[in-house]
């Protein structure tokens, strides 16, 4: 699970940013869904858990602190990103492990940022890929997911966070997602504009 950035909009309403509320709840929702569907006993979460300092906010950390007792026997791990570094980690009481990347596991090393030097396959966040579909009069941008041969990187799952898009070359594979589907997009392998190749 990479980029939940949960109390970003708290942070943004802190410095007194007009954004809508209920962005937390909406994550929450989404990963019981997930939950529900696959039996989840563990969540990896690839950085920026929370998004700054002021996602300390009581409200973020008291719907946290409900949705955590709802799945105490899960395993919760965190990987810091660079939003961690700021916010802080989670509080104690939301029991997750906290670990800085890599995190390896098995033939998989879990980042927040995709170019850590790893062992394993790289499974990374950070960068929130999205990719724009176009028909002849209208495009769509997309959530996706990026694989390629040493590593990939998921799109943010964070109801407010916004994406940076990539443009096809050749050697990775890209999924769009939907609030339902994620599906191939043919015929394209994709590398980041900024020249990241995986």
């Amino acid at each position: 699970m990479a980029d939940i950035h949960f109390g970003k909009a708290a942070a943004f309403r802190a410095q007194g940013i007009p954004v809508p509320r209920g962005t937390t709840t909406q994550n929450l929702a989404a990963l019981d869904d997930l939950i529900g569907t696959h039996d989840v006993q563990c969540i990896i979460f690839l950085g920026d858990f929370l998004h700054a300092h002021a996602s300390h906010a009581s409200a973020t950390l008291d719907a946290l602190r409900r949705w955590r007792v709802r799945h105490a026997s899960r395993l919760l791990i965190l990987v810091r990103g660079n939003h961690d570094a700021h916010a802080g980690d989670p509080p104690e009481d939301l029991n997750i492990t906290v670990v800085d990347e890599p995190y390896e596991w098995g033939e998989f090393s879990f980042c927040h940022h995709p170019l850590a030097q790893a062992q394993g396959y790289v499974v990374a966040g950070h960068l929130h890929p999205v990719y724009r579909l176009t028909t002849a009069g209208d495009s769509v941008r997309l959530p996706c997911f990026v694989f390629g041969a040493l590593g990939s990187v998921l799109p943010s799952f964070g109801a407010f966070t916004g994406g940076f898009a990539i443009t096809p070359q050749q050697s990775e594979r890209i999924f769009v997602t939907t609030e339902d589907s994620v599906f191939e997009v043919p015929g394209n392998r994709a590398a980041f504009d900024s020249g990241i190749h995986l």
